[in-house]
């Protein structure tokens, strides 16, 4: 009878490689992973027990876990019962893993992601999100609401007063809060996707960031408040990178504009523009604005949609932009390029304003017959730098 080789531990370890890198990179390779994830690794040996206690971030998407169907009780009544009790434990499962993984901590958590999903019972969301505030001096946050319900969850009040942020990214959820939360003195970027925001809020929110180098805004859900443009911009003095969709342009008001040149956004290298309309003329003026407020820009990227709905008529007046001129910008691109006249008009004004560009890069939706013909037009606008430029 032969007897069973046992691997020495020397062959062990060749086998595992990657128990023999280095904690850094084990804490990177772990930190990848959803936290659930990390955390089975646990269960490999000893030695894994508690690595994945140590990587500084969290990352959970929460979604209601499956309960196996058992006989249906002869009562349709304690059937009814018995179910409403399992959904009520399934929802008090969900988060006691969370304060479970946040209590076998063994440094600070740094940064979380929380994902939502489907679920739509938010006490124990509040009470983690306190829990943080309380207890942690988390860097990075992401939370991501519910995008089921036709009116989204009110943000905690208790993350205005984590004041170690330094990002900030929040998707589905309403933040209607008086303005009276502080100084976020340490964010530098701050995202809000799909957000229903009021205008003053926004504002007041904005001014207690002075730090913030990197902003982009996506609407949902509207109030019926405006701002103008002169008043975001204050709220803005050293931004540098610039994200916004086209619903931001309708709730702007365009007051005084050009005539009276707003805050000079004279930090601002990059300017992404989402489905931005060139019809009507209220998106084109908007963005012909924002360049004129950004001397220094270095990249603009647009991403073109067709929708005119809730758009007002807006007439461009192209020579009260005459005295632009894009010293920095060496980069334009462009999806969804459909050759209209606003399109190509506004390409050619950054041509001929743009001494150090070197690349135009457009992705049309044109018929590829056509394709050539736009490109020749390019080709031989008037131009002030050997530019290269891309159809495609």
């Amino acid at each position: 009878m032969q007897t069973k080789h046992l691997p020495c531990e020397a062959e062990r370890l060749s086998l595992d490689r990657i128990s023999t890198l280095p904690q850094p990179v084990l804490e990177t390779i772990l930190g990848l992973l959803p936290t659930e994830e990390a955390a089975r690794t646990s269960i490999l040996s000893r030695e894994w027990r508690y690595k994945w206690t140590k990587i500084p971030n969290l990352m959970f998407f929460v979604s209601k876990r499956k309960i196996k169907k058992k006989q249906r009780s002869v009562s349709k009544r304690a059937s009814n019962i018995e179910g409403a009790k399992k959904n009520s434990d399934t929802r008090f499962k969900l988060y006691h893993d969370l304060h479970e993984v946040m209590l076998q901590r063994q440094i600070p958590i740094q940064e979380l992601t929380l994902s939502m999903g489907n679920h739509y019972d938010y006490l124990e969301f509040d009470q983690i999100i306190l829990n943080l505030s309380r207890n942690h001096t988390v860097k990075k946050l992401t939370l991501i609401g519910s995008d089921w319900h036709s009116s989204w969850y009110n943000l905690p009040t208790s993350v205005f007063s984590m004041h170690n942020l330094t990002e900030l990214n929040l998707s589905y959820f309403e933040l209607d809060h008086p303005p009276i939360f502080s100084v976020f003195g340490s964010l530098q970027i701050l995202y809000l996707w799909n957000v229903s925001i009021p205008a003053q809020t926004l504002l007041h929110l904005l001014s207690n960031c002075p730090s913030l180098k990197s902003f982009g805004l996506l609407l949902g859900q509207d109030f019926d408040d405006k701002c103008t443009i002169n008043e975001l911009f204050k709220c803005l003095p050293v931004i540098e990178h610039l994200t916004t969709w086209r619903h931001l342009s309708r709730w702007l008001v365009l007051d005084a504009v050009p005539q009276e040149l707003p805050t000079s956004l004279i930090h601002l290298k990059e300017l992404c523009f989402e489905e931005i309309c060139f019809l009507q003329g209220y998106g084109l003026t908007f963005l012909l604005v924002l360049v004129k407020c950004s001397p220094n820009l270095e990249k603009i990227k647009l991403e073109i949609d067709w929708d005119v709905s809730g758009y007002k008529k807006y007439s461009v007046v192209w020579k009260e932009y005459s005295d632009v001129w894009l010293e920095h910008l060496s980069e334009l691109e462009i999806e969804g390029f459909n050759n209209l006249k606003p399109e190509m008009e506004f390409v050619k004004f950054i041509l001929v304003r743009s001494p150090k560009l070197k690349k135009v890069s457009i992705q049309s939706v044109v018929d590829p017959n056509q394709e050539s013909e736009m490109l020749k037009t390019l080709l031989q606008a008037p131009r002030v730098s050997p530019v290269v430029i891309t159809v495609k």
